[in-house]
């Protein structure tokens, strides 16, 4: 009986030994798989003879393998993990792909040199493209710019100059203002609508149309510049210049206000721009009330006091008791024109702030009951 359980013994370490490897063997090989697919050339056909250098990016172990007459390749234990591939011909690579397979698969990979080679062609093609716009478009804005400062020095020149040689600045003014406008049109149509410089180009462009004359183009143009970035102030002011220009006042002073609003330390030039582009339109009763606000913020100014002065005296009233007419002159009118020759005393403002006192004493005595046309102010500030 002893003899027996010792053979069956023996007999079951025969078996549990092949079996125990032979389930090794089975566990070690599901997780190797086998990587394979087809290799076609830049006409669509299968290419042969290609060589696929295939290498672990997570052991660096690589193996080489070839197409077939028929384009077909295949690489057997390829355990799971990502994978690159080159593509070589001629020891040459000519294409790098990538692909992550999983252990225990047999994923097919097929190289379509045509259809990447086509898309890269297109990609390339839109690249080139893009370069070429964003060149013409750099061409235009460059053009543009250099068009306003070129108008802007030729202003600046306008305002030294003797009107009766005025007429050839005045014609580079307004031949550099063209130039801005085409310039930066033409860069606007290349643009796309969420471009976040397109709200800067529209800027500059309402300088242009400025410089023109065309101040309901520039205004629209600032419109559009607000409504792409609302929190730029210059916009405001600029806005506000070519609405109170067109007579739009009420339009002309909710844009100044928010000009305020969103940069409160220049207030003073704000209402003072206001003041000055009434005042230059004839709107003198209008000029008023932005004139004290910029004369209240900031009454160490000549020149907002002296428009002040002349914007009361044009707006006095004039009573008549017989063949006599007396004026009745605003409250603030003197103490207006005071204080522009207090602050500028032997300055051009103190000078016409004197010339204003003489009329209204004359006017007093009963000498001359006509106001006399205002000078024309300093050119206003421009933020």
């Amino acid at each position: 009986m002893k003899r027996m359980k010792t053979l069956r013994v023996v007999a079951l370490a025969l078996i549990a030994g092949p079996l125990a490897a032979w389930l090794a063997t089975a566990a070690y090989a599901q997780n190797f798989g086998l990587l394979q697919g087809t290799v076609l050339d830049t006409t669509g056909k299968p290419y042969p003879d290609v060589t696929l250098t295939i290498k672990n990016a997570d052991t660096n172990k690589s193996s080489d393998v070839k197409t077939d007459a028929k384009g077909h390749y295949s690489l057997a234990g390829v355990s799971g993990g990502t994978y690159n591939i080159d593509v070589k011909v001629n020891n040459q690579v000519i294409y790098q792909a990538g692909v992550k397979i999983t252990g225990g698969t047999s994923p097919t990979f097929d190289i379509n040199l045509k259809e990447l080679m086509g898309a890269n062609a297109e990609a390339e093609k839109k690249r080139n493209e893009a370069e070429q716009q964003f060149k013409e478009l750099k061409g235009h804005i460059d053009a543009g710019l250099a068009a306003i400062d070129t108008m802007k020095a030729a202003q600046a020149q306008l305002a030294s100059t003797p009107k009766d040689q005025q007429a050839p600045i005045q014609a580079k003014i307004t031949e550099s203002g063209s130039t801005a406008v085409t310039e930066l049109s033409a860069a606007q149509a290349l643009m796309k609508d969420t471009d976040p410089n397109r709200a800067i180009v529209l800027s500059r462009l309402g300088e242009a149309y400025e410089s023109m004359g065309k101040w309901q183009e520039a205004a629209d143009t600032y419109q559009k510049s607000i409504a792409m970035k609302p929190d730029v102030a210059a916009n405001y002011n600029n806005l506000g210049n070519d609405l109170a220009k067109l007579g739009k006042v009420d339009d002309a002073r909710a844009a100044y206000q928010k000009y305020v609003d969103l940069n409160p330390t220049d207030a003073a030039l704000a209402w003072r721009n206001f003041g000055i582009v009434l005042y230059q339109a004839n709107r003198m009763k209008e000029a008023i009330d932005p004139l004290q606000k910029a004369t209240t913020l900031d009454p160490k100014n000549p020149q907002a006091w002296y428009l002040l002065g002349v914007a009361l005296v044009n707006t006095m009233e004039f009573k008549t008791e017989g063949d006599k007419i007396t004026p009745v002159m605003q409250p603030g009118t003197l103490e207006a024109y005071q204080k522009a020759i207090e602050l500028d005393p032997n300055g051009p403002i103190g000078a016409q702030a004197k010339d204003g006192l003489a009329q209204l004493q004359a006017m007093g005595l009963g000498i001359d009951t006509k106001v006399g046309k205002a000078p024309a102010p300093p050119a206003k500030g421009k933020k």
